[in-house]
């Protein structure tokens, strides 16, 4: 699914955009329904894309110039030598955990405490459905078990299962897992219903983590005139979404489709998980801390320093 928007101008005539059909994507809804995408001086191309690790391919191939998906994809591209970098935040503390009602509420009795005497009492771990290794939830995640409970490491203290955020819903309201790492609005719509509840909050984790960014390649990021347009304008939706919150939801909606209803999208806009930003300076630190975490699962060879995943001069150039 494609469009052609914009116009023409500046030394970079096209630009192809692609982005992943999720919540913390807002930015992208915005500039698409509003009209922000007219604004840059090249003709853009729209194209959606199932998951980040197929954006990876087509990014890595030259199909794709600017991408809205998660860091840890951003980071997979850099380190395997991409030439490209992060010119904006898109969210940021993004995800909520949540299980059952049972789980919850020994959690506020036992802490950290919980997972064991869970098995004990079980005879099985605490079953968790999480997307895939080294995605930003379960990066998020792993960093709640191993640095922030410290009870050993996410393989020992739980027993994952792969579950992608669409599907989460159902798989925990069916029983097949005790809990998940879920975004917005998939975390709303769990809370509507009585049996579950929140364990906990990524924004108390991992506090100003990233979620999903803005990324371009460096034909972009050479073209000053392009790069800081698209900056200025996904800055302008991120203003929009602060001043207008319900009409942003009401795009992402209209955008994201199959099972995200304009009422839910409204609803999620009210939790703490739902937090966007433009600013590239507000997630470096937590980028770093992730960054290790992504690197011990193997998706990528070492920790991709700042200056190299992130393009801050776009941004800063609109400062001042």
């Amino acid at each position: 699914m494609a469009g052609c928007l914009g116009q023409s101008g500046g030394s970079l005539d096209s630009v192809t955009v692609a982005y992943v059909p999720i919540y913390p994507n807002m930015q992208h809804y915005v500039m698409e329904q509003a009209g922000y995408y007219e604004d840059i001086p090249a003709d853009i191309t729209i194209e959606r894309f199932s998951s980040g690790p197929s954006v990876v391919k087509a990014f890595a191939s030259g199909d794709v110039d600017v991408a809205l998906f998660g860091i840890t994809p951003a980071m997979v591209l850099v380190d395997r030598g991409t030439n490209a970098g992060i010119l904006a935040a898109n969210s940021k503390n993004g995800f909520k955990i949540m299980a059952t009602t049972e789980l919850v509420a020994r959690y506020e009795q036992e802490g950290a405490a919980t997972f064991e005497r869970f098995e004990q009492e079980y005879g099985r771990k605490v079953r968790f459905g999480v997307p895939p290794d080294g995605s930003v939830p379960d990066t998020v995640l792993r960093y709640w078990i191993e640095a922030d409970l410290d009870i050993g490491e996410m393989d020992t203290v739980v027993a994952k299962s792969t579950v992608p955020p669409a599907k989460a819903v159902q798989t925990i309201q069916s029983g097949d897992i005790d809990a998940t790492i879920i975004q917005e609005p998939f975390a709303t719509l769990i809370s509507q219903d009585e049996g579950f509840g929140e364990l906990a909050w990524s924004g108390e984790i991992l506090e100003d983590h990233p979620v999903t960014v803005l990324f371009a390649n460096q034909r972009v990021i050479n073209d000053s005139v392009v790069a800081q347009s698209l900056v200025e304008q996904h800055a302008a939706a991120t203003e929009f979404t602060t001043d207008a919150p319900d009409t942003a939801a009401t795009h992402a909606a209209s955008v994201i489709g199959s099972g995200v209803s304009e009422d839910l999208a409204t609803a999620a806009m009210d939790s703490r998980a739902s937090a966007f930003v433009s600013d590239p300076h507000a997630i470096t630190d937590q980028t770093e801390t992730m960054g290790a975490f992504v690197a011990t699962v193997g998706n990528i060879e070492a920790p991709v320093a700042t200056e190299n995943l992130f393009a801050f001069d776009p941004y800063d150039a609109i400062q001042e």
